[in-house]
């Protein structure tokens, strides 16, 4: 398999080159030349699969360049870090299904494609006796996901940006507690989109990433997002053989536009009609929300909400969705990123019909989000945490008869534990991994978000060969 730009700079690379390069050298986002199609008779072979199974048969129709004993190997050790064999467990709540993502290290989704990525890059930095930086940005969980799935390892070294008093309690101690000489923390006096904004202006310099030899970590890499299409196909295959259902919808809650643009490669992946819809859920950061609903992909203001990892306005995997919008014609797709760039707005109107053919988008407002919460509590015992509720919240919204739902339930309700109880009622009973954190030591600086800052902080303590 061949990876392409979505701006057409570059000449096609394969797997392993694609995820050491991470961002594309010429600005664009990297994406398969092909997305391969599954058959029917294919698709039922996979019913009975465990995860790490599942996991490979998918993987390896994107991967052709590591042999298969190695990526089973790479595959199965990311996942025995996980409390359920299961990796991505259903529960059955009232009319939905809801698909648990945090039963990993960090307790949060970005587990399942960061432990995957963390030993990806282990083991190719290995094979070619190298080192490497990996700089990202978080709006909260990304940033630990990542900092678990690399600490400690030896030929890598992280920097971590996240905006200053915008992650949940939880999400920056799980972060500033890892005291690894490899890992950094930077607190950055800003949002989520300013400190992605400079990780993005530091990948194109692109002699200052040669040097440093940088790598991403953000859903910027394709890698994640390759992870993340896994878990949408063992939902489907699960609920077929459980429910006896052919076709489901999925509830996404989401800001970067990276887990449901995962949802969107399952979708055109699989049979036909085996995903039919996926809805987009957002808080009251809305612009995914507006281009679905109204063609309308227009910056507004950051908004502070419970649900922090979705305070987003310039999604960053929005781009690879733009380029098969405008049929994988690269020159169109990077002219119109150039116009976002230079005026914060796109209309995509004339484009409503195509993209309401794959997705469905509801907006959810604190007071909502917190009324989910209590309601599924005081109905069904079932605790949720803030993002899940928004995607929970915009599912009831567009239950159908006879297709069934399944939502993405993106992190322990014990990350946000002050939202979370004031919503129930009652205090939690908190994980004994977030208990630990409590006495923890934590090391984190503090900077303006300055790119020239934060550039010279990487330089100063950069691994180097």
């Amino acid at each position: 398999m061949q990876y392409i730009s979505t701006r057409g700079g570059i000449d096609p690379i394969p797997f392993t080159e694609a995820v050491m390069m991470g961002l594309a050298t010429d600005g664009g986002l990297l994406l398969p030349r092909a997305i391969p199609r599954i058959g029917s008779s294919t698709y039922e072979e996979w019913q009975d699969l465990s995860y790490p199974e599942l996991a490979f048969e998918v993987m390896s129709r994107f991967i052709d360049d590591i042999p298969e004993a190695e990526l089973r190997n790479i595959i199965a050790r990311s996942y025995a870090t996980f409390d359920t064999d299961k990796v991505a467990p259903l529960v059955h709540q009232d009319s939905l299904h809801i698909m648990e993502l945090f039963h990993g290290p960090t307790l949060a989704f970005k587990d399942i494609a960061l432990q995957f990525l963390g030993n990806i890059f282990e083991y190719l930095l290995e094979k070619q006796d190298s080192v490497m930086n990996i700089l990202g940005a978080t709006s909260g969980d990304t940033g630990s996901a990542a900092i678990y799935g690399v600490r400690g390892k030896e030929r890598i070294n992280i920097f971590i940006l996240h905006p200053q008093g915008r992650v949940s309690k939880v999400q920056e101690q799980q972060m500033t507690t890892v005291t690894d000489s490899n890992v950094f923390n930077i607190a950055i006096r800003g949002t989520f989109d300013d400190g992605q904004a400079i990780v993005k202006s530091i990948f194109n310099d692109l002699d200052f990433k040669d040097a440093h030899h940088l790598g991403a970590i953000n859903s910027i890499n394709w890698a994640r997002v390759l992870a993340q299409v896994v878990y949408y196909v063992y939902a489907c295959l699960h609920i077929s053989k459980h429910e006896n259902d052919k076709t489901t919808n999925f509830a996404v809650p989401t800001g970067n536009f990276g887990d449901i643009f995962a949802g969107y490669i399952a979708k055109r992946m699989l049979p036909e009609g085996t995903i039919r819809k996926l809805l987009l859920a957002t808080n009251s950061n809305d612009i995914l929300t507006r281009m679905v609903n109204d063609g309308d992909y227009s910056l507004g203001e950051v908004t502070a909400t419970s649900s922090p990892s979705m305070d987003i306005q310039s999604a960053s995997n929005f781009e690879r969705y733009l380029f098969y919008l405008l049929d994988e014609e690269p020159e169109r797709c990077k002219q119109a990123m150039e116009k976002f760039a230079e005026t914060g707005s796109l209309d995509l109107t004339d484009f409503k019909d195509q993209i309401q053919r794959s997705f469905t988008a509801e907006a959810a407002t604190e007071e909502e989000v917190t009324d989910t919460i209590a309601l599924f509590y005081k109905e069904h015992g079932y605790i949720m945490d803030p993002h899940t509720a928004v995607g929970v919240h915009c599912a009831m919204k567009h239950l159908k008869k006879g297709v069934p739902i399944c939502c993405l339930a993106t992190a322990h309700p014990g990350k946000f534990g002050d939202t979370v109880e004031a919503a129930i009622g009652r205090p939690l009973e908190l994980p004994a991994s977030i208990i630990a954190l409590q006495d923890k030591e934590s090391r984190c600086e503090l900077m303006d978000a300055d790119k020239n800052q934060i550039r010279d902080f990487v330089k100063a303590h950069s691994k180097l060969n």
